[in-house]
């Protein structure tokens, strides 16, 4: 496989873009060798610059569910777009797309839509401050939650403590409001509620997908949800990525734990950039203009986001069934390529919620961030690498999620599977 074009497109990219990349990740830098630049993707399968064509567990890191190019979206876009493509005014769109996405929330009365999941967290932590009027706030390692300032900190020891900025040009100011617990650990969660009175929420992913796939325990979620009654705090649901992809109704459909905020992004665009937060009328409610906690977008409710969001959900809410599908293939994927991985002597972990799904090569269950970095990386690099040139395009980076789209073909799950235990004996042969 030819992938010249490629490395002089990346070339190019580097003289002009930090990196060659307008997101790290995409950069190959933990994986190694050249990134893939596309040209097309169409249904489950991406195609290359050299011309290559690839099967597609990415779909641009989740949205697309009804793979590249859903015809039903992407008439609803080109419609969308003859009528002009923002007008920083209202629009019926935008209502539409609300009343759909509350109808699949229980926890959700109203939601304000923005650009991005960045954007939908930022804002959601600034209402939470905003109704209890309080300024920490409880985040957990490993999870992520977009890079604005308070919310990028790294844990050290993994124990509850105040957190320091894990990036440059963050001040420590930015970030002495945030408390830091390990995921899993409701212990740890206890000993950020001792060190601070002035919680005004924790926020989590329930269905982590920012560490390679890791659920959080319905037990440890039903603490969380007391302890947040207890003393007061709002509890926040990350489902950027997992909703409407973990499960159809958010994971407080299947964890039983109902949350106050949520965030939202990914399908809710149908693969156009959007993102959103929800929660009950009394918390919305201090919202501007309705109330004092300010937040605006230019770009907030595009039309054509709408349209494409629109057409995406009303496809999913009218064949609901196919989740079952999804995830039926997603698990037989994982435990495919795990009985063939343990047959060459390499132990895999494996696991699925709805169309998403995420192994790692490690002894051990994974529970938490600190057992997804004791993953073996060497030899994710080199299964990425070698299931490249087998034509099957996975994530770059071991503490990522894949995701099966409804162009995925029982067919191609078998070509994969069969394309993992060569490469699985190519790895362990030398």
């Amino acid at each position: 496989m030819s992938t010249e074009a490629s490395k002089k497109a990346f070339q190019e990219a580097q003289s002009l873009i930090p990196g060659g990349v307008n997101s790290p990740v995409r950069a190959f830098k933990s994986v190694g060798g050249t990134p893939i630049f596309i040209t097309e993707g169409e249904g489950a399968y991406l195609k290359d610059v050299d011309g290559n064509r690839y099967v597609d567990y990415v779909q641009s890191w989740g949205p697309l569910i009804f793979g590249h190019r859903d015809e039903s979206i992407e008439t609803a876009v080109i419609n969308a777009v003859k009528h002009g493509l923002s007008f920083g005014a209202p629009t019926e769109a935008e209502t539409e797309l609300a009343k759909l996405v509350v109808s699949f929330f229980d926890s959700i009365d109203k939601v304000r839509f923005v650009s991005s999941g960045t954007e939908a967290v930022m804002s959601a932590i600034r209402l939470a401050r905003g109704f209890t009027g309080r300024d920490d706030i409880v985040k957990f390692t490993g999870c992520y939650h977009g890079h604005s300032d308070a919310l990028l900190v790294e844990a050290g020891s993994g124990a509850a403590t105040f957190g320091n900025p894990s990036s440059p040009g963050v001040p420590a100011d930015f970030t002495k409001h945030t408390l830091l617990a390990e995921y899993n650990n409701i212990e740890s969660v206890k000993k950020c509620f001792a060190d601070s009175s002035d919680i005004a929420c924790v926020i989590i992913e329930p269905i982590a997908g920012n560490m390679g796939l890791v659920p959080a325990d319905k037990e440890f979620l039903h603490e969380l949800r007391e302890i947040c009654d207890a003393n007061g705090s709002l509890l926040i649901f990350d489902e950027v990525m997992s909703g409407f992809r973990g499960t159809i109704n958010g994971a407080e459909s299947i964890t039983g734990v109902k949350p106050d905020i949520v965030t939202l992004g990914k399908v809710i665009g149908g693969g156009m950039p959007v993102g959103a937060f929800g929660a009950r009328a009394e918390i919305m409610a201090q919202l501007s203009p309705d109330g004092p906690v300010y937040q605006a977008g230019t770009l907030s409710g595009n039309p054509v986001a709408m349209a494409a969001g629109l057409a995406a959900l009303t496809k999913l809410k009218q064949n609901a069934r196919v989740m079952n599908v999804l995830n039926e293939r997603a698990t037989r994927l994982v435990e495919g390529m795990k009985k063939e991985a343990e047959a060459c002597g390499i132990t895999m972990q494996v696991d699925t919620r709805g169309s998403m799904f995420g192994f790692f090569f490690n002894d051990k269950p994974v529970k938490n961030f600190a057992d997804a970095c004791r993953s073996d990386a060497e030899l994710f690099a080199k299964f990425h690498a070698a299931m490249l040139e087998e034509g099957f395009y996975f994530a770059c980076s071991l503490y990522e999620t894949g995701f099966i789209s409804t162009a995925t073909t029982d067919e191609m799950i078998e070509d994969t599977i069969k394309a993992s235990a060569k490469v699985f004996k190519t790895i362990t042969n030398g």
